[in-house]
């Protein structure tokens, strides 16, 4: 891996672990801009829970080394997630605004995902 690569990867992955972390929060504490939004979207406010919890379960696997396995599923979550918060949002018609932080996030689990290191990799075969 070269440094440009590692240097990708860390600033693609901590502020993809900022990102997930803070909306875990705000979402596991139900702030009322959230409970708006999940209204608006039309999803149940229970939802903001177990959303929370599964961001914030997901930040510890990214940034937590070994376990490429939990890492992937992390990653998929991170990505189903916002592509559907993207997707949701499109659908109701919102302002590009809307979009900015679900996109935003979506690309940073993309790029993170992609530039990560060897060792944070699934090998699915015998080396």
């Amino acid at each position: 891996m070269t440094k440009r690569s590692k240097i990708i990867y860390w600033i693609a992955t901590v502020w993809l672990a900022l990102g997930m972390l803070s909306t875990g929060i705000v979402q596991l504490i139900k702030m009322k801009e959230e409970v708006d939004m999940f209204a608006h979207l039309g999803y149940p406010i229970y939802f903001l829970t177990l959303l929370g919890i599964w961001k914030l379960l997901g930040v510890v696997a990214v940034l937590v080394p070994k376990f490429p396995l939990v890492k992937e599923w992390a990653y998929a979550g991170f990505f189903f997630a916002m592509s559907g918060a993207v997707f949701s949002h499109i659908v109701l018609g919102d302002s590009p605004k809307e979009l900015f932080g679900p996109l935003l996030l979506l690309i940073l689990t993309a790029v993170s995902w992609y530039f990560r290191p060897a060792d944070r990799k699934i090998s699915f075969f015998a080396q």
